[in-house]
């Protein structure tokens, strides 16, 4: 174990960092161990990881002495932050910005930053197509990420920024699962017309990070996207049709009606899948699938996780 490289994983017990920390613990071969972060060591998922050969570190990523501790004697660190806790843009650039900065004093060879695009650049906040929201964003969850990549840059971090994608089990997780209709139909519903969303196994995600890791420098100061699927709504309504052995069909409908469903965030989704629509060639020529496949070759398609995953979704 000591001449193995530590990847530090924040998130290590969630969908991104799990991915990351299980693709690296179930590989014999590999140069690296975990250190995975987490807020609970004591839950279920933080002890599967330590059984595996993890070493835990418990602490609060908003205490930067716990991130500096978090890195020390560290090849490498997944970062990634957590919007929905929260819901706050600004606190997840500060998050971002304590990151970057304790990876610059940790000396990281190689670091990786979840992220997303900044809107903005496609949609100032001048342009009224969609609303700005908290006073200067379009897509907070989004904006803030994509912001936040100068704080890695600024410090001279060596970094691979990772444009990720829409997950797969937001239709477990997020309530995005098909509805019954007033006709009695059930469908899901997108603002996305006709246009092809680019998606991926929230796993997958990680198991591309471990990839990255494994290319060495070699992606280092680079963005790179991943994807395991381009669909449309019909396409998606289709393969929930077939795993599920239900008729799924797919509910077409205006942003502004998406943004009007009240819960909390409906409004940043909705500027989400207008911003996915609009620009949905540049997003997805982004996150090319062959290249994704590159970096993890058991990359799931839509169709094949929902073999493995999709009787989970809630139906109804």
């Amino acid at each position: 174990m000591q001449d193995k490289k530590i990847i530090t994983v924040f998130g290590a017990t969630g969908a991104q960092g799990g991915g990351l920390a299980h693709a690296i613990l179930n590989d014999p071969n590999t140069e690296f161990t975990v250190r995975a972060v987490t807020r609970d060591a004591n839950s279920d998922k933080a002890q599967q990881l330590a059984q595996k050969g993890a070493e835990i570190v418990t602490g609060d990523i908003d205490d930067p002495a716990f991130l500096k501790e978090s890195l020390n004697g560290a090849y490498g660190a997944y970062f990634v932050t957590f919007f929905w806790a929260h819901m706050s843009a600004e606190r997840e650039m500060d998050e971002a910005k304590a990151m970057a900065l304790a990876a610059k004093e940790a000396g990281l060879k190689h670091a990786i930053w979840s992220t997303l695009e900044d809107t903005r650049e496609y949609v100032p906040l001048t342009d009224d197509r969609m609303p700005t929201l908290m006073g200067k964003y379009k897509v907070p969850h989004f904006d803030a990420k994509g912001e936040s990549n100068k704080f890695f840059t600024e410090a001279g971090v060596p970094t691979t920024f990772l444009l990720t994608s829409f997950y797969y089990d937001n239709f477990i997780y997020f309530g995005m699962g098909p509805k019954k209709g007033e006709d009695g139909r059930l469908a899901i519903t997108l603002p996305m017309g006709d246009r092809k969303l680019a998606m991926i196994a929230a796993e997958d995600i990680g198991k591309c990070a471990y990839g990255i890791f494994k290319r060495g420098g070699e992606l280092v100061g680079k963005t790179v996207g991943i994807a395991g699927d381009h669909l449309s709504g019909n396409e998606m309504a289709q393969a929930l049709t077939n795993a599920l052995g239900q008729e799924i069909g797919y509910n077409q409908i205006p942003p502004e009606v998406f943004r009007s469903f009240g819960f909390p965030g409906a409004d940043d989704l909705g500027n989400m899948f207008q911003f996915n629509h609009d620009f949905s060639d540049d997003f997805n020529k982004k996150r090319d699938i062959g290249f994704s496949k590159s970096l993890n070759s058991d990359l799931a398609s839509f169709s094949s996780w929902l073999q493995k995953y999709g009787q989970q979704i809630p139906v109804g």
